[in-house]
């Protein structure tokens, strides 16, 4: 964290924080120990020729196979070479602030976040990070300098105002506005105008971003666990329920296998490559399945 960012965040921000880049921290080594290569396909390059070593040269340009048939040193050589750009797009909406354990949805997707921001600069590629409800709520350019990570965390731990899911407009402007092609990392429950997020992916894709889409949902939401007597009430709409859930529960979990299935069918439609992260899966295991998957793909 910056010292001017310290001077303008109150000691219970900078405590939130420092959680968080701790939370991170541990899910990032669990990422590295369970990985054996990088996680980041950070460059596009195009081999161009061969030219004979000068001292000076990166060591790791040496083609160590020509060396070993001509007993002389030379290096690749390339036409281009580009680091990769991640954009990450958090969804800080009120419904993301529901808990049944010791993290809530968001506090998972925070730590996403911020894991896979401290994944790619360590990798010598830039990230950036917009928070979003019904507009965005702050957001940081992708950068690779040192103190990017703190730029990012500081953006995670923007207050929130409780508000809903505008998915369109924010990701439309997200198209209109990053600077090149890139790595867009979605994370978000969907709960909201699912036409909306898939749209807006849409317009990502179509302006050559490569796209994940992390689904965040609650072990609550994921098996209706209630008993009893309960009373549910919206966190994005003045609204309550009394109920007994087990006279619920077989249409609710019908319900959201549908809403999994089309939301799996539609991030295939997208090109958007989707993955539903449980609220009690360590966050570690959750990225290295991600990643591990995501290594396999064709380039």
């Amino acid at each position: 964290m910056t010292p001017a960012s310290r001077r303008y965040l109150h000691p219970e921000a900078i405590a939130r924080i420092a959680r968080l880049e701790l939370r991170a921290r541990a899910v990032v080594e669990g990422v590295l120990a369970g990985l054996h290569a990088s996680p980041f396909k950070g460059q596009s390059v195009e081999f161009l020729q061969h030219r004979e070593y000068v001292r000076g040269d990166d060591l790791r340009r040496v083609d160590w196979k020509v060396w070993g048939r001509q007993d002389r040193l030379y290096v690749k050589e390339f036409e281009e070479e580009t680091n990769l750009r991640l954009a990450l797009v958090v969804d800080a909406s009120a419904s993301m602030d529901y808990a049944s354990g010791p993290l809530s949805k968001y506090d998972c997707a925070a730590t996403l976040a911020a894991s896979l921001a401290w994944l790619a600069l360590s990798h010598g590629d830039a990230a950036g990070c917009t928070v979003f409800d019904d507009r965005v709520r702050a957001s940081v350019p992708a950068r690779t300098k040192r103190s990017q990570l703190a730029s990012v965390v500081e953006v995670l731990e923007t207050p929130r105002g409780g508000r809903g899911t505008a998915f369109l407009p924010v990701l439309r402007s997200l198209a209109e506005t990053l600077p090149r092609r890139g790595l867009v990392v979605v994370v978000s429950d969907l709960l909201g105008d699912r036409d909306g997020v898939f749209q807006g992916l849409r317009f990502l894709r179509r302006r050559g971003h490569d796209l994940v889409l992390l689904h965040v949902l609650d072990d609550d939401e994921l098996e209706f666990p209630f008993d009893g007597p309960t009373r549910f009430e919206g966190l994005e709409i003045a609204a309550e329920l009394a109920c007994n859930p087990r006279a619920l529960r077989a249409g609710y979990l019908a319900a959201l296998e549908e809403f999994l299935a089309e939301s799996r069918r539609r991030a295939a439609a997208a090109r958007c490559d989707y993955s539903l992260v449980r609220t009690c899966e360590p966050l570690d295991a959750a990225l290295v399945k991600f990643l591990s998957r995501r290594a396999r793909m064709p380039a």
